[in-house]
């Protein structure tokens, strides 16, 4: 029987070349396409990605018509083609996860690369030395995308995250291989275009690679604006703070961890008093100034780990995770404040402005988040009845009664 050593398989280097240009440019153009109606980050990024693939494109067209090219132009042009598209790819996967991207590593990695590969192949020829100097950078690249992916932008069961890595690792592993079998093998090869099996298979696997990281690439590129789609439907446009789904979502969430680790869970809702006044004073956009400048001035007075989101048109809610009680009202006085000492200028003109607090601390077991929001909205209500610019609280009329009842309100004493 024919040892695979021994067999070479049908090789055909302008076929396989061709087919792989004409394949990477087709990927690079539905990767252009798919940039449409996008901007910003992830529209860069894919239009590097496709750049990219239009770079190696023309590396696979180079050794296609190798025939036609000196051995020196094949060897300075095609590597220099492969290691750019490289450096570009490496650039536009940092770019669309949101890391860093490293663009002068990348450069230095990929110019010593081909300095190397160009040494070895003209001043002092080595063809394993030459393959071995590409493999380096070629390697350092990989490394550099993996980085990324590893990091915490994608969710670790990501889809397009265990394909890329798979891609990754198949390249990692052709280079391997390739230069083993160059160095200790008994290859005597001193040519990519020479016909051999180790030849055919490292052009037949490489130009599969841009078909696979493009499709990982696109379902990536999926996956990161699903999950914008998402933090958008939970912010609030004007101010930047979470929304109503936001904060209920939130709420439900800090309840379970609260009554898993048995610590308290405070809620402010607050609304900016005779707000209505404002918009008659300074309009509509007068008062989007003001919310705003109210936001600035209620996230100076928390921690990091408390949640701000907007519930109506000058409503509020706080989540203080760990406050009980004193501490919910410790923070809710300081809320108000800071809000009645700030001066606020709109237009050129002075405003004073206040604010109503309610108060509710969750329950023990308490996980109705709806029920809680509404304790700390009816204490709320008492502090605007009560004359505005106060802070009132709902609390348990006795220990047995947090268990099981809603809270009563009590003005601040």
């Amino acid at each position: 029987m024919t040892s695979l050593g021994e067999y070479v398989m049908p090789f055909h280097i302008e076929t396989l070349s061709l087919i792989s240009a004409l394949q990477t440019a087709l990927m690079a153009l539905m990767l252009w396409a798919g940039t449409y109606g996008d901007a910003g980050r992830v529209r860069q990024s894919l239009r590097l990605r496709s750049a990219a693939l239009l770079v190696e494109a023309a590396g696979w067209g180079s050794l296609a018509a190798h025939a036609y090219l000196s051995p020196a132009a094949l060897l300075l042009g095609g590597n220099a083609f492969n290691l750019v598209a490289q450096g570009m790819s490496v650039v536009a996967l940092r770019m669309l996860l949101g890391e860093a991207l490293r663009g002068r590593l990348v450069i230095a990695v990929n110019v010593f690369g081909w300095l190397g590969v160009a040494w070895f192949g003209l001043v002092e020829p080595n063809y394993q030395a030459r393959v071995l100097w590409g493999s380096l950078a070629i390697g350092i690249n990989i490394l550099l995308s993996v980085e990324a992916l590893v990091g915490v932008t994608v969710r670790r069961s990501s889809r397009a995250r265990a394909v890329l890595l798979a891609v990754f690792a198949m390249a990692a592993a052709l280079l391997i291989w390739r230069n083993l079998q160059l160095w200790i093998g008994d290859s005597q090869l001193q040519g990519i275009t020479i016909a051999s099996n180790i030849n055919f298979f490292y052009v037949m696997f490489s130009g599969l690679q841009p078909l696979f990281a493009g499709i990982g690439f696109l379902l990536l590129y999926n996956e990161i604006l699903q999950q914008e789609l998402r933090l958008l439907a939970r912010i609030d446009p004007l101010t930047g703070v979470s929304n109503r789904l936001a904060i209920n979502e939130a709420t439900t969430l800090m309840l379970a961890h609260s009554a898993r680790y048995r610590q308290p869970l405070g809620v402010l809702m607050l609304d900016a008093d005779h707000f209505k006044s404002v918009n008659d004073r300074f309009g509509h956009n007068g008062g989007d100034k003001v919310l705003r400048s109210l936001v600035f001035s209620i996230r100076a007075t928390l921690r990091d780990s408390d949640l701000i989101g907007r519930v109506g048109g000058e409503e509020f809610v706080v989540l203080s995770p760990g406050a009980d009680l004193a501490g919910a009202m410790l923070l809710a006085e300081r809320v108000r404040s800071t809000v009645e000492k700030t001066p606020l200028v709109i237009d050129g003109q002075s405003l004073a402005l206040t604010v109503s607090v309610g108060v509710a601390v969750a329950a023990m077991n308490d996980r109705d988040g709806a029920a809680l929001l509404q304790r700390a909205d009816a204490a709320l209500y008492e502090a605007k009845r009560a004359g505005r610019n106060r802070v009132k609280a709902a609390v348990a009329k006795s220990k047995e009664q947090a268990l099981t009842e809603p809270l009563a309100v009590k003005p601040l004493s």
